[in-house]
C-alpha cells in the first residue's frame, strides 16, 4: 500500500490564481493558516525544515513574517515564529488533511 502525499490547492486573496502545495509545504501552509495571527514556531509545531517550507511558500507569493523570539531552558537561545500575512482560501485538500 502506498501512502498518498498531502496536496492542497489554494489561492491568495483577493484575486490570486490557483496554486498547489504538496507534502510538507502543504502541511506548513495549513498549520500557518489555522494558527492565524498567532503564528507557529518549530517548538509548538515540530517539523524538520520550517525555514525551508517558509522559503518555498514565499516563492509561491505568500507573505510570511519571521519573528525572532528568545527562549530559556537548558538550551537557551532564539527561535523563529512564522506568521502568515497573506489571506488564503483553501480550495481543495485542506479539510481532512493529516501530517505529511
Amino acid at each position: 500500500m502506498t501512502e498518498k502525499k498531502l496536496a492542497i490547492t489554494f489561492r491568495i486573496e483577493p484575486d490570486g490564481s490557483r496554486l498547489r502545495a504538496k507534502g510538507r509545504d502543504a502541511w506548513a501552509l495549513l498549520a500557518l493558516h489555522m494558527a492565524g495571527k498567532r503564528g507557529v514556531t518549530p517548538l509548538d509545531t515540530p517539523g524538520p525544515r520550517w525555514s525551508g517550507y517558509v522559503f518555498n511558500l514565499r516563492r509561491m507569493g505568500l507573505v510570511i513574517e519571521t519573528v525572532h523570539e528568545s527562549h530559556g531552558g537548558p538550551f537557551a537561545g532564539t527561535h523563529a515564529r512564522y506568521v502568515l500575512h497573506s489571506e488564503v482560501s483553501i480550495i481543495e485538500g485542506g479539510a481532512d488533511a493529516k501530517a505529511a
